[in-house]
């Protein structure tokens, strides 16, 4: 059901598939500087008005004339757009989790949820199709950005012929924002030199203010206004960029009613949290530690929060908990230390949530303090996918050390303990967290066959059009249905035309049939639905899903060849209907249904760009993409260059390289950074050290941090004023991944330090910390000898910076 035609108080209507859309409408005195017009929006931007005025030789005889301002169609609604990351299923109490989320409970109570409601199962994929309303192979994002391969399907460039929910809206009038996490610009694109069409700003949203990446420290983020990086959190003890993030929309939405009151806008709000690190403010560590949700366990928390959901009426009467699986153990088998330690990452884990949720409330409450709350359509997602078992089975104080295949012991870990969730780490909970977070399904973040990586809480709010309040909704349906929503609450088509380009069919079907009481037990609209992630895969279609039983476990990393990616892979077969856990495989029973799924699925396959299916993880992390680095060996810098992403900086990853610094000393000394990349988490720097109480500045220090599990130092002599040349080569002891090596330090052509390391960072330096010469932005490398506080600027002067890199050997365990 669509939205009554007297909602939109409009003098015609146009139809665009099932929704009621205004006809073009003026107002005010045409030619006049107040008029304003809507537009078909099938072609965006629309064409220019014809001049309608007068010209003569003379002004005074002439008629002037002003084409009229584009806005929406009356009654088109405000659209706060609310996405979380990495939350899982059951985790918010809206939804039965024993975590307290009362700003999502607000706009349940207000409207209505979805209980049948899907993700892609993973990040950057999820976000893309949300703000397209196409499918996440359809619009490249097949994976996520960092593993992009050379298919259209998995290139991680979305197409200009499948334009975003910003570009469209801003074409028709709306004001556009995005705050928070972007995960959907290349990133080979993101460095100072762009190109900037797959930035936010590019992408029709007139201002970001977030950052770039999968995730980032919440304490020190690579943070940035438009496309311009900044630091707001220098010498700025406490800031977090969940309550600054807040404080940003806040002020914009004011700023906006106060210069524009009449102007609607879309404010896409998606917070870094939950996913890792997890890093909420010691207020709310406390306020959720003191509640002891979690000291029960996994086991008896995933219990009490199915029996919630029961209880709530989210999940039916015949729901069933689907069982612990082996792979992970169980709670009563786990040590004192081991559950000591895992009750501290989930407390860490449910105050980020319930800090999130409560600055998401205080942008809430904004729009109602300014009024605008009857007018604004808000859509509050859990998650941009299931919970996440990339803690591994342990959970580890630096994600990185996951990233790298480097597992965490449970005692070493406890040397993080007093400062979980702090600036000092960048936290991971323990995967039987998420399996739990993710009740009452199976699996998690990653697997997208069955309902623990892509069943996501939902909940709307519109007053005066969602006329049901507190109500729960079963109808299946999937992220690319959110942006037909909002453009049929809008009243606005899907544009034929975007810059002059002509675009793809919107693949998504609009929920706003839902909303009415009267339709709370209406057939979804929703009939069809693939899903496929790293070569695990599914189809639903019409109650049924098939789905591929998932043949590697997503908190074990592995170099491990995978099962041949079609024959390799057992299928089961649920009727979610009647099953809406998928704890009942009835493929033996019903070959011939399972083999009509398969079928469609491959159909499915080929019409959304799926093909060609890869479940590789390292190769695909490896393998050549477009690059400002590609094929290059040496690179040159002098004086400050600062926040340049890896995409765009040497690597010196697993391979022979030398760097050689030509500098001046001013009289009196020096101290700062020559040059680094990483931080706290994992990385090196090359400089000058600050000394202690006036003694030991100045020397020459390279520092080698091994993801915050060891620190390898090379130090030389104090450098007296004049030019100096520094040089620091290394060499690994032999091919392949995270070998250890020897470094040299020189000074003027004297060694004057040789070291060795056992191991080296193998795969990939902390996503969130940037390439910076002359300077260090964020966080610094040294954590207790030669210490330093960012930016450690360098108080000498760098004449030239040169990195000269050995081609990358062949290495073993590419999978």
């Amino acid at each position: 059901m669509g939205i009554p035609r007297s909602a939109l108080a409009v003098a015609a209507i146009v139809t665009f598939g099932s929704a009621p859309l205004a006809a073009q409408q003026v107002a005010g005195t045409p030619g006049s500087p107040g008029a304003t017009t809507t537009i078909t929006g099938t072609q965006l931007p629309p064409p220019p008005s014809k001049f309608g005025g007068v010209v003569k030789e003379k002004a005074s005889e002439s008629t002037p004339w002003w084409a009229p301002r584009v806005v929406p169609p009356k009654g088109a609604p405000n659209v706060l757009l609310i996405m979380t990351d990495d939350q899982g299923f059951g985790a918010p109490s809206t939804f039965g989790g024993v975590i307290p989320t009362p700003s999502m409970d607000r706009i349940a109570s207000a409207g209505v949820r979805y209980t049948n409601f899907h993700s892609t199962s993973l990040c950057s994929p999820t976000r893309a199709a949300l703000i397209t309303g196409r499918n996440h192979h359809s619009v490249g994002y097949g994976v996520v950005g960092e593993i992009a391969t050379g298919y259209p399907g998995y290139d991680s460039i979305i197409p200009i012929e499948k334009g975003t929910i910003g570009t469209i809206l801003k074409e028709n009038g709306y004001a556009t924002s995005w705050f928070g996490k972007n995960h959907n610009t290349p990133s080979y694109q993101s460095s100072q030199a762009g190109p900037f069409h797959q930035w936010p700003n590019g992408m029709g949203f007139e201002y970001f203010y977030g950052f770039v990446g999968g995730d980032a420290s919440q304490w020190q983020p690579n943070l940035f206004r438009n496309t311009t990086a900044i630091y707001p959190f220098l010498d700025n003890p406490g800031w977090n960029l969940e309550t600054a993030m807040a404080d940003e929309a806040i002020q914009y939405i004011k700023q906006l009613k106060e210069v524009a009151p009449g102007k609607p806008w879309l404010v896409y709000y998606v917070p870094g949290a939950t996913h890792a690190p997890h890093h909420p403010t010691p207020e709310w560590i406390k306020k959720i530690s003191d509640m002891h949700l979690f000291d029960d366990g996994w086991n008896k928390v995933r219990e009490k929060i199915f029996a919630n959901q029961k209880r709530l009426g989210i999940m039916p009467e015949n729901a069933s908990l689907t069982p612990w699986p082996k792979g992970l153990p169980e709670w009563d088998s786990l040590s004192l230390d081991e559950k000591k330690l895992f009750i501290k990452q989930a407390d860490i884990y449910g105050a980020y949530l319930a800090y999130a949720d409560h600055e998401i409330g205080r942008v809430i409450q904004a729009v109602d303090d300014l009024g605008q709350l009857d007018n604004t359509l808000i859509i509050y997602i859990g998650g941009d996918n299931g919970a996440s078992a990339e803690g591994m089975v342990n959970g580890t104080p630096n994600e990185f050390t996951t990233f790298n295949g480097v597992p965490v012991p449970v005692k070493d870990q406890f040397l993080w303990y007093p400062f979980w969730g702090s600036e000092r780490t960048f936290p991971h909970f323990a995967a039987g967290w998420a399996w739990a977070m993710d009740t009452p399904f199976k699996w998690v973040k990653q697997v997208p066959s069955h309902f623990g990586g892509t069943a996501q809480g939902v909940v709307m709010s519109w007053p005066g059009r969602i006329n049901d309040p507190g109500g729960i909704r079963r109808q299946f349906h999937h992220v690319i249905d959110i942006v037909p929503t909002i453009l049929e609450a809008a009243g606005i088509a899907q544009p034929d035309m975007v810059n002059g380009i002509k675009q793809d069919p919107i693949e998504g079907v609009s929920m706003a049939y839902t909303w009415d009481k009267a339709a709370a037990n209406a057939p979804s609209s929703h009939k069809t639905q693939y899903f496929e992630m790293l070569g695990n895969r599914a189809i639903y279609n019409d109650g049924w899903v098939a789905a591929t039983t998932p043949a590697t476990l997503p908190w074990e990393l592995s170099t491990a060849t995978p099962p041949d990616v079609i024959t390799g892979y057992n299928w089961e077969l649920y009727n979610v209907k009647e099953d809406p856990t998928q704890s009942a495989d009835l493929a033996a029973r019903m070959p011939d249904k399972l083999k009509q799924m398969q079928d469609l699925f491959y159909a499915e396959a080929k019409q959304y760009n799926v093909l060609p299916l890869d479940n590789s993880t390292l190769a695909r992390w490896n393998t050549p993409r477009p690059s400002l680095t590609a094929g290059r060996t040496v690179f040159t810098y002098s004086g400050e260059l600062i926040g340049t992403p890896a995409s765009a900086a040497p690597s010196i990853l697993n391979k022979s390289y030398a760097i050689v610094a030509e500098v001046d000393i001013p009289s009196g000394g020096a101290e700062g950074m020559i040059v680094t990349h990483g931080g706290r988490f994992g990385g090196y720097g090359l400089f000058l050290s600050k000394g202690e109480f006036g003694a030991g500045r100045g020397k020459v220090v390279f520092l080698y941090n091994l993801l915050d599990l060891k620190r390898t130092i090379w130090e030389g002599p104090e450098l007296e004023p004049g030019k100096h040349t520094i040089v620091f080569d290394y060499k690994p002891d032999g091919p392949g991944l995270g070998k250890g090596g020897t470094g040299v330090l020189s000074v003027d052509g004297k060694q004057v330090a040789r070291n060795s390391m056992e191991h080296s960072i193998p795969i990939t330096l902390p996503e969130d910390e940037t390439f910076d010469v002359g300077q260090d932005t964020r966080t610094g490398v040294a954590l207790v000898e030669h210490r330093y506080d960012p930016p450690f600027r360098f108080t000498g002067k760098i004449g030239k910076l040169t990195f000269k890199l050995e081609p990358e050997p062949e290495t073993q365990g590419k999978n």
